[in-house]
């Protein structure tokens, strides 16, 4: 015998997993996209406080950005902010050192990624996930 309720569940739950599927496929690709775009907000940030003052790094699955103080004529290190990939969610958790923001990701039409801030319910742009991962490392002393 066969349940209508059943076979569309069934159908739900295959396009789910082909969905699943995708992103985590996507992931790395989306991970090193993330990592150009805070590469480029740090060459800008580098240009006004000087090359040492901030730079990332790619990591296997995971984006590092440290940020520098010049004290006494040295450098020194004064944030910290790293994003990780995270499969199971699938997307990204941002650590700042304190509670961890979890970025979900999705696939738009043409393969372009969407990110969702998932406690907030809340889509992002691209110029806004980046602020929400550098701002507070970056100008650590401005309100937001």
């Amino acid at each position: 015998m066969s349940f209508q309720w059943l076979q569309m569940r069934i159908t739900e739950e295959r396009d789910r997993r082909a969905r699943e599927q995708r992103i985590l496929e996507r992931l790395p690709d989306a991970l090193l996209e993330l990592y150009d775009t805070v590469r480029s907000c740090l060459d800008s940030y580098n240009d006004a406080f000087g090359t040492q003052a901030s730079e990332a790094e790619l990591l296997s699955g995971m984006v590092r950005v440290v940020t520098r103080e010049e004290r006494e004529g040295r450098w020194q290190q004064v944030g910290k902010v790293e994003v990780r990939v995270l499969p199971q969610l699938p997307g990204f958790q941002i650590d700042r050192g304190g509670e961890p923001q979890l970025i979900e990701i999705g696939i738009l039409p043409g393969n372009k990624v969407s990110y969702r801030d998932r406690d907030a319910d809340q889509y992002l742009t691209v110029d806004e996930l980046s602020r929400r991962i550098l701002d507070r490392v970056l100008f650590p002393k401005l309100k937001e």
